[in-house]
């Protein structure tokens, strides 16, 4: 048996991997998942077994992390009260934060892998607690970058680097599709949090830019419900500026997009992978991201798209405006966004993850 444990239930990337994690190490059939109380999100559908621990977040900081650790303590005791979970099972914690599942794990002689997803953890007592427990209750590490690994080096611990998939009905879909560029209007999007720090307000500067240009349309979706993203935003937002709220169908607004842009600002937040543009790239649409953190890994400047750091406002809109105007450059881009994205199928991710798990059971069989 395999007990995964997650946090916050959203549309955020972490859960959507933990999905296809779910299905990769076929959970449905030997699984169980421990996830917050608090959320609604893609791990609804995941058809696993699933028991909620207490977890609530507050519009105040400081009781979000009171509330964080309250959870944790409530995580670590649910699974102890538990008595269907055998002495051989994994227990696999999805980011650094569920780290009650770990202690659980290590003190009941349990394997423990954590799945690490983030980098930008704050406060950074936090990032070096949450580190520490780590080093000492895993069995193994999975990053999803080789720039991830750097950026978070937990030290005597093996680790391995699995890149994230692309969900493959997302695939299906984009196999499906032959992307033409749309009569009339260039159609720019990005899907973030509603966060500053995920290059928001850059998005919005952006769309400004090209107000008084005829041509061009900006999608914003933002993973919170209406109400968090109308208190978030407020009203002063230009009119060739769409927004959305959360949605269960990113492809939907993928496929009618012409360039999508993750405008994450590289001295607050690090990116260590690049979901949505992977996906993207299955579209066959060029994408512009960060010069840093995963991104580069995944998208070579000038051949899928652009890696430009958010606050170059200038060559931001630089970049749009070219893509909008070049049409045999667009097409080549597409062309490569397309062969880039065959890299991170499911069935790679699937056997490469299944090969980490089954090390794990092999090293402590020997023992």
């Amino acid at each position: 048996m395999i007990v995964f444990c997650h946090l916050l239930n959203d549309h955020s990337g972490s859960p959507r991997v933990l999905c296809a994690t779910l299905r990769a190490l076929d959970a449905s059939r030997d699984g169980l998942l421990y996830v917050g109380s608090q959320g609604q999100g893609v791990l609804e559908e995941a058809g696993v077994p699933t028991r909620r621990y207490w977890y609530r977040r507050s519009r105040h900081r400081l009781v979000t992390l009171f509330t964080y650790f309250v959870s944790q303590v409530a995580l670590y005791r649910a699974l102890a009260r538990a008595r269907d979970i055998p002495r051989d099972a994994v227990i696999y914690v999805n980011t650094l934060l569920p780290f009650g599942a770990a202690l659980w794990g290590k003190r009941t002689g349990r394997r423990v892998i954590y799945h690490l997803h983030e980098v930008s953890v704050t406060p950074s007592l936090l990032r070096g607690f949450l580190t520490w427990i780590a080093a000492r209750t895993a069995k193994r590490l999975i990053y999803v970058s080789e720039d991830h690994r750097t950026r978070l080096p937990i030290a005597g611990v093996p680790a391995a680097v699995v890149p994230n998939p692309i969900d493959p009905a997302i695939s299906a879909r984009a196999a499906s599709s032959a992307h033409e560029r749309k009569e009339g209007f260039f159609r720019v999007l990005m899907l973030a949090s509603p966060r500053d720090f995920k290059g928001v307000p850059e998005v919005i500067g952006l769309a400004r830019d090209f107000a008084m240009r005829p041509g061009f349309a900006f999608t914003l979706v933002l993973n919170g419900t209406p109400e968090e993203v109308g208190a978030y935003l407020g009203e002063d937002l230009p009119d060739n500026l769409d927004v959305h709220a959360r949605t269960d169908d990113p492809a939907d607004f993928i496929a009618r997009a012409d360039l999508v842009v993750n405008l994450s600002r590289v001295d607050q937040w690090i990116e260590t992978f690049g979901l949505t543009l992977i996906e993207a790239m299955a579209f066959g649409l060029p994408v512009i991201a960060p010069p840093v953190g995963g991104p580069p890994e995944i998208v070579r400047h000038g051949r899928e798209g652009w890696l430009i750091d958010s606050r170059d406002r200038a060559a931001l809109a630089e970049a749009v405006a070219r893509a909008a105007a070049d049409r045999a450059l667009y097409e080549e881009m597409s062309r490569a966004a397309r062969a880039r994205a065959a890299d991170f199928g499911f069935d790679r991710f699937a056997k490469t993850l299944r090969e980490v798990v089954s090390g794990v059971a092999i090293e402590m069989d020997n023992r």
